[in-house]
């Protein structure tokens, strides 16, 4: 069997074969013996394995287990910091992302990203929706107009606000910002949207809404989401990444990390022994 034509359960680090209905065909991303390091100090481990499009994909682990490490390489925002490094590839339909030739401002116009705390600008809602599409240059009133209902409508928030487009962001409820934040970055139609702890901030309420968009959205786009609540990923996910110590322990079906977890590892994280 070729490197191409593995399945998740080929990927995966236990020896045991793990059945799995993703093939090939359905590939989007694929992350292939990926090491990173922030100066010296190594923080992933060659991993392995594959996402599909248009399928919720959880990372869970413990604090530090490099999540948000791996997660942020997506769209290479580590590369912000000093003295990072990475071995290994990531690519996208194919093609690796860290292709001299690919402009990084485009990659990250193709992969949105949503963070733990919701950032509106300081500006009108209509100005947050559309922020990305005043970067790429686009001025068109109507363009403009299309974007902000058809993304505020991907959120469920259009009817809470269409009346409120031209107030400050900051004045909406914390979960109404984080819906902002994530139509926002969808606004430029990307292929992957990026979560990182979207709901860790905001009430009961309004993290239930934010759960419904993420099963609604991924009818349109591929998303990956690092979360600490495991109740999140059994709820929204299709399939469940558990890291520890900048491992990738285990990847599998949803269903399957949290009812037959084959590492003991993995057992021993979901039913709380550790972290």
């Amino acid at each position: 069997m070729n490197q191409d034509s593995k399945t998740i359960g080929d990927l995966l680090p236990s020896k045991r074969e793990v059945q799995s209905p993703i093939h090939n065909d359905s590939t989007f991303i694929k992350v292939t013996d990926f090491d990173f390091f922030y100066g010296k100090k190594q923080t992933l481990f060659k991993i392995n394995f594959v996402i599909p499009a248009k399928h919720v994909t959880s990372f869970i682990g413990p604090s530090g287990s490099g999540k948000s490490t791996l997660l942020r390489n997506f769209n290479r925002m580590n590369e912000l910091l000093p003295g990072v490094r990475h071995e290994g590839d990531i690519t996208i339909h194919g093609r690796s992302i860290f292709d001299p030739s690919i402009e990084i401002i485009a990659l990250r116009r193709r992969i949105g990203m949503v963070f733990q705390k919701s950032n509106p600008f300081p500006r009108s809602i209509y100005e947050n929706v559309i922020f990305p599409l005043r970067i790429m240059g686009y001025n068109q009133r109507a363009l403009l107009e299309e974007t902000v209902e058809r993304s505020l409508r991907s959120v469920a928030l259009w009817d809470e606000v269409k009346d409120r487009l031209h107030e400050n962001a900051l004045g909406l409820s914390g979960g109404q910002m984080q819906r902002v934040c994530i139509a926002r970055a969808i606004a430029s139609q990307p292929d992957i949207l990026l979560m990182d702890e979207p709901c860790s901030a905001l009430d009961p309420i309004a993290t239930a809404k934010i759960e419904e968009l993420i099963v609604e959205l991924k009818k349109e786009f591929t998303i990956i989401i690092v979360t600490h609540s495991m109740q999140q990923a059994s709820r929204v996910s299709d399939l469940t990444a558990f890291f520890n110590f900048g491992k990738l322990i285990e990847f599998d079906h949803t269903s399957r990390i949290f009812t037959a977890p084959i590492e003991k590892q993995t057992e021993d994280y979901i039913t709380g022994r550790f972290g």
